[in-house]
């Protein structure tokens, strides 16, 4: 579904439905849920008819309702430039090592 294209409004209806639904199939009262989260039952009912609640009611009946891993999709990742990439490539590429002591054995001949 494009949420751009529906209202604020039938957003919050979704939630509500949303809310509504995984509290009916864990057998759980608005009463029940609503203390558990603690939030009133009225409040609790306003959020599943889809009216404005706070925010924070809302993340407190999903944590009770053990629905918050959408919030997996609001985690920023960070994400790095190709060219920061090779520069941090260049950094661990293996030097030359060089070993002094055969060096001072083997001076270079002559031409």
């Amino acid at each position: 579904m494009d949420y751009n294209q529906i209202s604020d409004l039938a957003i919050l209806q979704k939630l509500g439905d949303f809310v509504k639904h995984h509290r009916m199939a864990q057998n759980k009262s608005q009463e029940q849920l609503a203390t558990e989260a603690g939030v009133s039952r009225s409040t609790l009912s306003l959020l599943e008819r889809g009216e404005k609640v706070n925010l924070i009611t809302l993340i407190q009946v999903l944590r009770v309702l053990n629905q918050l891993q959408w919030l997996d999709s609001f985690e920023v990742k960070p994400v790095i430039s190709p060219m920061t990439y090779i520069k941090l490539q260049k950094k661990h590429e293996r030097q030359r090592i060089r070993n002094m002591h055969i060096a001072a054995e083997d001076p270079p001949s002559e031409w």
